[in-house]
């Protein structure tokens, strides 16, 4: 359900006159049952916020689900994989950075290719956000497969 404050008095009047007139709300018709009662859209969204974090939160809460598991399995993922490929890309920066000039060199290089998957993640994760709320189902390729055998 997409409530936003100023949508508030238009939803709920839209809600009383469905509920005097005996139709049914348009909004609950199409929107999917999810065990947290967040709309299907923004508890897919959710899953992509705070990375893998929030994708363990909402793997184990939607257990009835799909297509919310499969956002939150793809975001453990994506983003639990660039957070250890981090780890080890600053690691070896460190082993190169305490050497002579040819290690000097190296761990530029690795805080280079730190700063490229540091933006790369940045652009994937405002994209699976704004594409999962909108409805859209985002692949990340190389991902995909491990993430719907996991969801």
């Amino acid at each position: 359900m997409t409530l936003f404050f100023a949508d508030y008095p238009r939803a709920l009047s839209r809600r009383k006159m469905a509920a005097s007139t005996g139709q049914p709300d348009s909004a609950q018709e199409t929107a999917p049952e999810t065990q947290t009662g967040l709309d299907e859209n923004i508890a897919a969204a959710l899953s992509y916020v705070l990375g893998f974090v929030t994708g363990i939160i909402f793997f184990f809460i939607e257990s009835d689900n799909d297509h919310i598991r499969f956002h939150a399995a793809q975001s453990i993922v994506v983003f639990g994989g660039l957070f250890i490929l981090s780890i080890a890309i600053s690691f070896f920066q460190l082993i190169f950075a305490f050497g002579d000039i040819a290690g000097m060199i190296f761990g530029a290089i690795f805080g280079l290719l730190s700063f490229v998957i540091w933006i790369a993640a940045l652009v994937l994760w405002i994209y699976l956000m704004v594409r999962s709320y909108q409805g859209k189902d985002p692949h990340v390729p190389g991902a995909v497969g491990l993430a719907e055998s996991i969801a």
